[in-house]
């Protein structure tokens, strides 16, 4: 099948090597005797290896032997150790080629391979949200600022009580694959933990121990912790028959709230320390918060990828001058809107990993 769509994306640039083997055999049988263009005629396997597979590359490589052969035909030298030399030289040198397509095919198919396995990880780690939870409509938006990355250290997560949802955003300090490890353990602990119906301040601490734990648990007693993972992050709890959303921010950036044609971020008064410093304010470090969510309305959460994007001035995005001309769309709306301006605003890439999250109160 991989072969077939070389094949077939390939039919236009196949031109250009059957090409050269045509201009390369008339220029060598009406040129003067002493005018020898055979032997670039290996150019022709050369080229077709840069978008062709094996077999597409050895037919070519074929053609451009019985060419060499036709050259010796009409020019009286095919019986000679010079055209014999020739042919075999590119012989050779094809079969060489044909190997190297072979090999990178090869390649090729292990990690088209190790992407599906990853891309499955991913989807059992990193699952996206549901549509709909209760009254609730959702829509999550993912945006990776590494090269050919599908997930790193922004998480979210979404878990389902008897009456409420409960949401966690959140952006693990770091990069790479240890950000990506503790934000896997924070997404396990929410999802152990927040279907449970503790409290906000209780699920938070036990988020906060979990990320404490994972740093220290190998670490001799008495040594000071110097990994330092941490999270910020926003956790949610949406009660299904109340208009209200509460909330528990951890150094995380609070959401914006879309209401009337307006986007104002909510005024969290009181931030706790991120998830994994807890510890260093104490129990009582984590305050819910609440505030009015009523149909219709849209709540944002986004990640600093978002917020600190920068144009080529380095201008950070002005995230609440242009969700506000947006406040009229749907979650999934929202997001494709914030993804192309963010896109438009920041040429390249991001800096960051990106993560935003949209959930809307249906109206009754």
């Amino acid at each position: 099948m991989q072969e077939l769509r070389r094949t077939r994306s390939g039919r236009a640039l196949v031109l250009i090597p059957i090409g050269l083997i045509v201009v390369v055999y008339l220029v060598d049988v009406l040129a003067p005797s002493d005018v020898h263009l055979g032997p670039l005629l290996v150019a022709a396997p050369a080229l077709t290896a840069a978008f062709a597979g094996p077999r597409l590359t050895a037919l070519i490589g074929l053609l451009a032997v019985a060419a060499q052969m036709l050259i010796g035909v009409s020019r009286g030298v095919l019986g000679t150790e010079n055209l014999f030399a020739q042919i075999g030289a590119l012989v050779l040198v094809s079969g060489l080629i044909v190997l190297f397509c072979l090999v990178r095919e090869r390649r090729e198919r292990q990690l088209s391979h190790s992407r599906t396995v990853a891309q499955a990880v991913q989807e059992v780690l990193f699952p996206g949200l549901p549509r709909r939870s209760g009254p609730l409509d959702l829509a999550c938006l993912y945006l990776a600022a590494q090269d050919e990355a599908t997930m790193g250290g922004d998480l979210y997560a979404a878990v389902r009580t008897l009456d409420s949802t409960r949401l966690l955003l959140a952006d693990v300090r770091g990069k790479g694959l240890p950000a990506i490890t503790h934000a896997a353990l924070l997404l396990g602990a929410f999802r152990a933990a927040a279907h449970g119906r503790p409290s906000l301040p209780r699920l938070a601490t036990h988020l906060d121990g979990s990320m404490r734990w994972e740093s220290r648990q190998w670490s001799p007693p008495g040594t000071p912790d110097t990994e330092e993972a941490f999270a910020t992050a926003l956790v949610l709890d949406l009660p299904d028959t109340e208009p209200v959303v509460h909330l528990v921010a951890c150094g995380h950036p609070s959401p914006l709230l879309l209401s009337d044609g307006r986007a104002e971020p909510l005024r969290v008064r009181r931030i706790a320390p991120p998830l994994g410093l807890g510890g260093l304010s104490g129990d009582d470090a984590y305050t819910v918060e609440s505030f009015p969510f009523r149909p219709g309305d849209v709540l944002l959460l986004c990640t600093d990828g978002i917020l600190e994007a920068r144009d080529e001035r380095g201008v950070f995005f002005p995230l609440s001058d242009r969700v506000e001309a947006w406040a009229a769309e749907g979650p999934d709306d929202l997001l494709r809107c914030l993804r192309e301006e963010l896109m438009a605003y920041a040429p390249g890439r991001l800096g960051d990993d990106a993560a935003a999250v949209t959930i809307r109160r249906r109206a009754e």
